[in-house]
């Protein structure tokens, strides 16, 4: 039970640490800097997503021979689907756009911009709670340090995307303490989602490949229609690309090192 109180906990604490950061910073971020976190958020989602959910689903099918990939690529597009979905029906803004996605509404802008993260945290709830339900059943072949490291990379990723939220929102005109708040309610969806899945363990571990990859597929939806484009506008520069390779190499590091 400490396991998973962990798995759930240490995410969300992200997300809190960096929507903190409106607390000591006078102004929104620099848009290098601004750049350099989505860039490793991306690069954080796309390691966790191969090491930690796709190749533990395809090793958990090595028994079907040459068609072990079948229930990692149904997983996976069914998660792609999934995202697909909620991006057109939940309305939400991203950062430095004024074109609102989703259906049509007329919620206000500093909304939308926190729903738009809380999509973002989707996936990477339910890919912490579908690795704690293994863990838990102790039948999908998920070590202790492999989920712990899962919950570590995404609460690095969560950092950055707590500042995103919270700093504009200070912005546009709301106080500290409620952008504050509003930082950290995007990030709610994730225990909630990590603890509805961790209670369907038992039920869910025939399905564990399809899960793990149904989560990959969702993070890698939002990396590649979400995060790669906001970490490239405005002028060329590297940065991004540089601070992918970094949370791609930490992720990857500490899933291998700890798994």
């Amino acid at each position: 039970m400490s396991d998973i109180i962990t798995g759930v906990s240490v995410p969300f604490l992200g997300t809190s640490i960096g929507a903190a950061c409106v607390f000591f910073m006078k102004k929104g971020l620099d848009k290098n800097v601004e750049r350099a976190l989505l860039g490793f958020a991306a690069g954080v989602m796309v390691a966790a997503s191969v090491w930690s959910l796709i190749l533990p689903a395809l090793a958990q099918c090595g028994d079907m021979g040459r068609a072990a990939f079948l229930p990692a690529a149904l997983g996976f597009w069914a998660g792609i689907g999934f995202l697909l979905l909620l991006d057109n029906i939940i309305p939400h803004l991203h950062i430095d756009s004024d074109a609102p996605e989703g259906v049509h509404t007329r919620l206000k802008k500093t909304t939308m911009l926190v729903l738009a993260v809380t999509l973002h945290n989707i996936p990477e709830g339910m890919a912490v709670g579908v690795v704690y339900a293994g863990l838990a059943t102790g039948g999908a072949g998920i070590t202790r340090a492999g989920a712990l490291a899962l919950a570590v990379g995404i609460a690095i990723q969560n950092f950055p995307e707590g500042a995103i939220i919270s700093l504009p929102l200070h912005a546009a005109g709301k106080s500290r303490l409620r952008a504050f708040a509003g930082g950290v309610l995007s990030g709610v969806v994730e225990p909630v989602g990590a603890l509805v899945t961790i209670a369907a363990a038992g039920a869910i571990t025939p399905a564990m490949p399809y899960l793990l990859c149904f989560a990959a597929g969702a993070m890698l939806y939002v990396v590649v229609e979400e995060l790669i484009p906001e970490m490239s506008q405005g002028g060329h520069s590297d940065m991004g690309t540089l601070m992918f390779a970094a949370g791609f190499s930490i992720m990857m590091s500490l899933d291998v090192a700890l798994g």
